[in-house]
């Protein structure tokens, strides 16, 4: 079994010493207290799925559930914030789909992996007596196998769009179907599922306050300039979050002359650091890396959406419901997204914000550039946005759903 450790939240009761010691299977018509949910997760920072993992244990009702959450690593303050809210987390090692593994070798060394996280988790389940397996991500493989071993429902939360896997896709939808449910964080990340009755659309809420830095305070904070225009993007590096189409519209003829610079908000995955490497050479490549400002992940965003004239969201690949354009616009920043994926879910163009196509950095710096120009345009759009996006994406009624939900499955 993979090694483990335990962090067990600030809850009555005594610490637990051994986990894995239980008293078996619960034999039915026994009286009952809460239902034991196991979350899996794949990271430990605080980005989009993160927050969201940590907004739906914020909402569920302990008096009917007790939530044990299973984490890769203890690098990150995930762990830290779960800790303290009361959630009991156990760190060991979990087989993630990145990238690399869609390659044979990936595949078969995955596989390896993915088994021996389906053994671990199975003497979890039976030993903690849990009764609903709830994977945070579809990019996570122990869970399901865990499940089926154990005979334990399944909830696998598709928070991905696999766009580009159109080998592999047929074969990854036929697993991901074998959950009992598929709560899809947006119309378009359900529609590769063709209407299965499984998919239910449960859109994330809003996992920050939604608030705005007054902008010469946000800006002294992060070192920019304070009379010039700028546009920012918020999230992970990677090669489609679209920080290269932020850098080449920032050389585009419309945003030199009006010299925007552009705030890059956000670090690379572990290991994927080069992808960051490789926009700062594009930017050196442009001449535009003295209008480029690298911040990493910024905290608290606020300052970000404060600080910037507009925020960009110009993801190349479908995004299914990027965090970053939600929380903007639910601050009240003026958003530019890319019109695909389920940011028109998000955006309404010309109504709360700007749809621009995706891929296409000279559209981007159009829209920037009108709307650096008209200030009070920015401001209407914004409010619009904050108005429409604080209704829709109310904590509240994600919580509702995820309650729902748990409530068909246990």
């Amino acid at each position: 079994m993979p090694a483990l450790l335990w962090c067990t939240g600030p809850t009555p009761g005594p610490a637990v010493a051994d986990p894995t010691r239980g008293r078996g299977p619960r034999p039915r018509g026994a009286a009952v207290g809460p239902t034991t949910v196991l979350y899996l997760h794949s990271s430990t920072g605080r980005y989009g799925a993160d927050r969201q993992l940590a907004l739906i244990l914020a909402g569920l009702d302990r008096d009917h559930y007790r939530p044990i959450v299973v984490l890769p690593d203890a690098t990150g303050p995930l762990v830290g914030d779960l800790t303290r809210a009361g959630v009991e987390v156990i760190v060991m090692p979990l087989a993630v789909v990145r990238r690399g593994a869609t390659t044979p070798t990936g595949l078969a060394r995955l596989s390896v992996r993915a088994a021996a996280d389906a053994a671990a988790l199975a003497r979890l389940i039976r030993s903690r007596r849990v009764a609903l397996v709830h994977s945070n991500t579809s990019v996570l493989l122990g869970g399901a196998a865990a499940a089926a071993l154990t005979g334990v429902p399944h909830v696998w939360h598709i928070r991905e769009i696999y766009a580009r896997w159109d080998r592999l896709w047929p074969y990854y939808r036929r697993l991901l179907a074998s959950a009992a449910a598929l709560p899809c964080v947006s119309v378009a990340a359900s529609v590769p599922f063709g209407g299965s009755e499984r998919v239910t659309v449960i859109h994330d809420g809003l996992a920050v306050a939604p608030r705005r830095t007054q902008r010469g305070i946000a800006r002294a904070r992060l070192a920019l300039p304070q009379d010039r225009p700028l546009a920012a993007v918020v999230g992970r590096v990677s090669d489609w979050k679209g920080q290269d189409q932020l850098i080449l519209a920032l050389a585009t003829a419309e945003l030199t002359e009006r010299g925007v610079h552009g705030l890059i908000a956000g670090d690379a995955w572990p290991g994927a650091e080069e992808r960051l490497a490789s926009v700062h050479r594009l930017a050196a490549d442009l001449g535009v890396s003295d209008r480029v400002h690298f911040r990493g992940f910024v905290e608290p965003v606020a300052d970000v959406y404060g600080a910037a004239d507009v925020i960009a969201v110009p993801s190349t690949a479908p995004d299914p419901l990027p965090g970053a354009a939600v929380e903007a616009a639910a601050a009240g920043a003026a958003v530019v997204a890319a019109a695909h994926g389920g940011l028109p879910e998000i955006i309404t163009d010309a109504v709360t914000g700007r749809l621009v196509p995706p891929g296409d950095p000279d559209a981007l710096a159009h829209a920037v550039a009108g709307l650096i120009d008209e200030p009070r345009r920015r401001a209407t759009l914004g409010a619009a946005a904050s108005r429409d996006v604080r209704r829709r994406f109310a904590p509240a009624r994600m919580h509702a759903a995820v309650a729902a939900l748990y409530g068909e499955l246990t």
